[in-house]
């Protein structure tokens, strides 16, 4: 039932946040709307309902630190792309490291306990 519950929710979110970027100028910002956002407010609503405020608490900086590794992930690839003009499939995959590291790091740091 949770996974049908989930789905419904995320299907739901994903089409509102399409139609959102769909009416975003210039369109190529239309996928910061895309569907990770929807997925992660699905699995919060399910999660407080089933384990409580605490519990999506460390859910949600679990979350944030993922968002802040992908991020430095995206500039870093953006940034070699653009600086040397090197192909993008061989320089993202080269880079993931970069993601792992940032990530690594923020969980070392801070959400390990």
């Amino acid at each position: 039932m949770d996974l049908l519950l989930r789905f419904l929710i995320g299907g739901v979110v994903v089409s509102l946040f399409a139609v959102l970027g769909d009416m975003v100028k210039p369109e190529s910002l239309g996928g910061v709307f895309a569907a990770a956002p929807t997925i992660a407010l699905a699995t919060v609503a399910l999660t407080m309902k089933k384990h409580g405020a605490g519990f999506v608490a460390v859910e949600a900086r679990s979350m944030i630190a993922g968002a802040i590794a992908f991020f430095v992930y995206a500039c870093a690839v953006s940034f070699v792309m653009i600086r040397f003009r090197t192909k993008a499939a061989w320089t993202a995959a080269a880079l993931m490291l970069v993601w792992f590291g940032t990530a690594g790091g923020l969980w070392a740091v801070w959400l390990r306990r």
